[in-house]
């Protein structure tokens, strides 16, 4: 997180200061690939598809760094979700695609998709063995930072529900972890 100079580098990006935008890029991006990496194979395409539309609406956001991140992330939950489409029209017309995974709706096991996916790492892999729901408010929680009230916003889902799914979702990282024989104190932190 950028901390106390974010709303001045917010405002210098906002008018146009190119080192600035870097800077929210920079302290970004990286958390947006891993969230989007989780159910999706084209993660940096759908992620630049998310920096074009941030730069487009960059002079309307308004808010605190919490809500900066909040905003970011919803704007690639609806790009990973417009990419599924996309990709489900193009299967209609070409009936040889393989099913492509977003968050919700008729996703492909999790499972399926890390086995696919060799360069995905071991962190990555468990998250990906997560129910869609539990796996993305993980990685919001844990990756993006934030808060339970803005993952609800995000996913479109009430508070209780994300907790619960946060809960769950660690729960069975935790069951992962033991089956695979890592049960030493670093799984404590789950």
């Amino acid at each position: 997180m950028i901390g106390e100079e974010f709303p001045s580098v917010l405002d210098r990006a906002q008018h146009g200061d190119e080192t600035a935008f870097a800077t929210l890029w920079r302290d970004l991006n990286p958390a947006v690939v891993r969230y989007l990496s989780v159910s999706s194979d084209a993660a940096d395409d759908v992620a630049a598809d998310t920096w074009v539309t941030v730069v487009t609406g960059l002079d309307r956001f308004s808010g605190d760094e919490n809500a900066w991140r909040a905003w970011v992330f919803t704007t690639a939950r609806r790009r990973a979700v417009d990419a599924g489409r996309r990709r489900t029209r193009a299967a209609d017309r070409d009936r040889s695609w393989e099913p492509w995974p977003v968050f919700g709706g008729d996703a492909a096991d999790p499972a399926e998709v890390v086995a696919r996916r060799l360069d995905t790492d071991s962190a990555l892999a468990l998250v990906a063995a997560l129910s869609p729901l539990q796996a993305e408010v993980v990685i919001l929680r844990v990756v993006a930072g934030l808060p339970v009230e803005d993952v609800a916003t995000v996913v479109g889902r009430s508070r209780g529900a994300v907790r619960v799914a946060h809960h769950r979702g660690l729960a069975r990282l935790r069951e992962l972890l033991a089956t695979r024989g890592v049960t030493d104190r670093s799984t404590a932190a789950l």
